[in-house]
């Protein structure tokens, strides 16, 4: 992205995917006075302002773990008017439980969660999250953190280790030839920044895989980001959480870009909108009910127009759920 859209405001830099659906999922649980909406990735804002532009009775918490961001959506909910509604926090999204808790706020009516990386990471070119810009391989969300840096992982882990990061996280299939192409470079000169090991993904990739699937180094680039921003197991104590805050009647939607992320919220709201009773029993109780249900059948994906608008559609899966009863069950 060209350096002067830096300064543009941030709905003119990033359009959110699935913008209208996440809203119309979302609404019907913020109706009452004093609704609580959690946008636990709150990033710029996108959904945040949708949402509460839609439910005027509704307060936000929005919730992001880079400061950067908490600031330039600071400035946007205020411009549109909806900035005294708001509150936001600098936390990662498994801590939901702890940041209603702190506000004095007994529980969530609606929580949504747009996943991955927002084009504001990736256009703010110093951090190394982008394969085009030549930057320090840095890729934490939080700077203000004191975790490893994608360059730490890389002169760090062994080889098998970062074969299996590649692999898993970012489904890539040259993931042993490319870790141990990282391995033998580092023994001389260890990669520091992001041009650097798109050089090395360059050689390291067989030329007749290039043609296909994007760029070389997208697949790479998403898991380094994903280990160094511990992202999946975040993300896998961050739905449960998310669930067991909302009040009955409420509404989570998930947006997930990459298999292992949709894998897991597949996984947990499959878990909580099963029946807990044991296989034969001729009536289910009550306690056996599953406390939710879904909103939407299976996972939704983006049309072929927005695809087509809004490259970071392509990946999208949307989950949603509804809470259905309060009752305590084992999950």
């Amino acid at each position: 992205m060209d350096e002067t859209q830096h300064d543009l405001p941030a709905e003119e830099r990033h359009v959110p995917v699935l913008l209208a659906t996440s809203v119309e999922l979302l609404v019907p649980a913020l109706q009452e006075p004093g609704s609580v909406y959690v946008d636990a990735t709150l990033g710029m804002a996108g959904h945040a302002t949708a949402v509460l532009h839609a439910a005027p009775h509704a307060r936000l918490v929005g919730i992001d773990r880079d400061p950067e961001a908490l600031a330039l959506a600071r400035t946007r909910l205020d411009r549109e008017g909806v900035g005294d509604r708001a509150t936001l926090v600098h936390a990662t999204y498994d801590e939901i439980p702890e940041v209603l808790e702190e506000l004095g706020l007994p529980g969530a009516h609606g929580v949504m969660m747009d996943l991955g990386l927002s084009s504001f990471q990736i256009d703010t070119t110093d951090r190394g999250f982008s394969y085009s810009v030549d930057a320090p391989l840095d890729m934490r969300m939080d700077t203000a953190s004191d975790g490893p840096t994608a360059a730490d992982l890389l002169r760090d882990l062994p080889e098998a280790e970062i074969a299996r990061i590649l692999h898993d996280l970012g489904d890539e299939r040259f993931a042993k030839r490319i870790a141990h192409r990282i391995v033998e470079q580092r023994q001389t000169a260890p990669l520091t920044r992001s041009g650097e090991l798109v050089e090395l993904l360059d050689r390291a990739i067989p030329g007749a895989s290039k043609a296909s699937g994007g760029h070389p180094a997208k697949r790479t680039f998403q898991a380094l980001r994903i280990a160094v921003n511990e992202e999946l197991e975040i993300l896998a104590s961050a739905i449960e959480s998310a669930l067991d805050c909302l009040h009955v009647g409420g509404r989570i939607v998930v947006e997930s870009y990459h298999s292992g992320e949709d894998r897991l919220v597949k996984t947990a709201f499959a878990r909580r909108t099963r029946s807990s009773a044991p296989p034969g029993l001729p009536v289910e109780l009550e306690e056996h009910k599953p406390s939710f249900a879904p909103v939407v059948r299976g996972a939704l994906k983006a049309d072929e127009t927005e695809r087509g608008s809004n490259s970071r559609a392509a990946s999208v899966r949307l989950r949603a759920l509804t809470r259905t009863r309060s009752a305590e069950r084992a999950h």
